[in-house]
């Protein structure tokens, strides 16, 4: 059961997201959170700069026939909602519009990589406003997508990036905000796009994107932002708060250990746990640490390879548990505006298998359910380029 498809465990995931948000809009009498929603699209171009393979590729797919794209194009639709001045949010919080979209992306290739289609939560804000009607603005994506045709090494213009059909989708961008009147917005600007499966399938090189973005949106009912001078603040709140995150994945494993690199069957799994002191140094940002401990079913494998056991027949021992165990310890950040929490972080292992003695980069988006609970889906990263795992849980806030 811990194994479960990549798509089933999304869908799953996506599911519990909107009736997160529902529960939320069921509740915005008694908690008098009154918005005010809007439509948008965005028209999207970006430049393909992925290798598209990594060091065991070549060994594995035969290259001679393969066709990748450099240009990639996407449309997407996007409905949303801002918070009333009259809610308290407004008046603890920057302006900001969050809601749900899907996009329909184009990367020259429907045979071999096929046009995949992403849906995703997205949250953006001003962040300097340059005139009353002219402002530079934020906005993150964050996602799955779906429709990918996964890698068939025996076929001629294959996908050679990815290898489930079921993919993360990430997208941060910014740029120019102008409102033309009332009702309607003109955006454009820059951003980066991040497709991944998290190593929960193979190959997983990724695809990384940076283009241009152009849209329009119509709200309805739109009253002016408040301005930062009347937002609430928290000087002289020193004490620190408390996260608890719990997660898991699975992940595949390429073994390394002899002259040939092999791909192991099956699937592997990872747990973990974090605590992290947090001190608020505004309403939108908090900074602290995390003590990060990680269980890997997929590591320690050298030193217990069976000898004798070939790649065609490659067999190992089972580690005992404390030796798959790594420890570490992390610096964080953590933007924090309604309902979610964007929170990043880098550290070292200080204790742990030999290979994951390394720095590692995370990022997590926190979803706010009440009570001081949060659903957390994250993804980590060893020196700055080897993907390591996704991060699946949930957690809770002290204070």
């Amino acid at each position: 059961m811990f194994y479960c498809g990549l798509k089933r465990s999304l869908m799953i995931g996506a599911i519990i997201f909107l009736g997160c948000l529902s529960v939320m809009g069921q509740r915005a009498d008694s908690c008098r959170w009154k918005i005010r929603s809007g439509i948008g699209v965005d028209a999207r171009s970006s430049y393909v700069f992925s290798s598209f393979l990594d060091d065991i590729m070549s060994d594995m797919v035969n290259m001679e026939h393969a066709r990748y794209t450099r240009v990639s194009t996407s449309l997407h639709l996007k409905f949303g909602f801002t918070f009333s001045e009259e809610s308290s949010l407004a008046r603890s919080f920057p302006p900001s519009w969050q809601g749900i979209g899907t996009g329909l992306n184009f990367l020259g290739n429907p045979r071999g990589i096929g046009n995949p289609v992403s849906v995703y939560l997205f949250q953006g804000g001003p962040i300097w406003r340059l005139t009353d009607r002219l402002s530079v603005f934020y906005e993150w994506n964050f996602g799955a997508s779906f429709g990918w045709r996964p890698c068939n090494p025996e076929r001629a213009a294959s996908n050679l990036i990815t290898g489930s059909r079921v993919n993360a989708y990430i997208n941060l961008g910014a740029g120019l905000r102008w409102r033309l009147d009332k009702h309607f917005d003109l955006t454009a600007g820059l951003d980066l796009t991040h497709f991944s499966n998290g190593n929960t399938s193979f190959p997983n090189p990724g695809v990384n994107m940076a283009g241009v973005r152009i849209g329009v949106s119509r709200s309805f009912g739109r009253e002016e932002p408040a301005r930062q001078s009347e937002l609430d603040t928290i000087a002289g709140k020193k004490k620190p708060g408390y996260d608890v995150t719990l997660y898991g994945a699975w992940r595949r494993r390429v073994y390394r250990g002899g002259e040939t690199p092999v791909l192991l069957n099956g699937k592997f799994g990872v747990c973990g746990i974090g605590f992290s002191p947090m001190w608020r140094v505004s309403e939108t940002f908090r900074a602290g640490f995390s003590a990060d401990f990680q269980w890997d079913e997929s590591t320690d494998l050298k030193r217990n390879h069976i000898s004798g056991s070939t790649s065609d027949d490659i067999r190992f021992q089972h580690p005992s548990f404390l030796r798959q165990v790594c420890a570490g310890l992390s610096g964080r950040a953590e933007l924090v505006m309604p309902i979610f929490s964007v929170n990043v972080g880098m550290g070292y292992n200080i204790i742990g298998p030999e290979e994951t003695r390394a720095t590692y980069q995370l990022a997590n988006l926190k979803v706010r359910v009440g009570g001081g609970f949060f659903l957390n889906i994250g993804y980590q990263l060893l020196n700055f380029h080897k993907q390591n795992n996704l991060m699946l849980g949930a957690g809770y806030s002290f204070r």
